[in-house]
């Protein structure tokens, strides 16, 4: 780490240091409020995918649905294969909101603990060094 030397002679990081340290913070701070919406996103994939499901399995289970398919066959054909791709989308959609859970409450647990980690690490420089709050900054 790059060092000065301040008006008492006594050595400070550079203040080039400091930036790309606060910059960095910033950035995870950032990425962890996207993954508080990226979380909520994933959770509605998990509501909103089995609902779809649900609904298309009943109407293709439906005694009617045989008699519209054959009744109407242009229309019954297209239903079931819409039918089809809505399960199999929201298949894939609860697939992808399970990982994307997952990986954001890894993130957050991890963000969690390096900020805990850099809270200790502060608060040792701190009293190591006989810093106070006021001089943080």
């Amino acid at each position: 780490m790059a060092t000065a030397r301040d008006d008492k002679g006594d050595i400070t990081p550079n203040s080039t240091s400091t930036d790309i340290l606060n910059l960095v913070d910033g950035f995870i701070d950032q990425i962890s409020k996207i993954g508080t919406i990226l979380k909520g996103v994933s959770i509605s994939a998990l509501i909103l995918a089995p609902i779809a499901i649900a609904l298309s399995i009943f109407l293709l289970t439906h005694s009617s649905f045989f008699t519209i398919l054959e009744n109407e066959d242009e229309f019954g054909l297209v239903l079931l294969i819409l039918l089809g791709a809505v399960i199999a989308i929201a298949s894939v959609w609860i697939v992808a909101g399970l990982r994307q859970y997952r990986m954001i409450s890894t993130w957050n647990k991890r963000y969690h603990d390096y900020i805990v980690s850099k809270e200790e690490i502060q608060k040792t420089i701190a009293s190591e060094f006989g810093f106070t709050e006021d001089s943080e900054e």
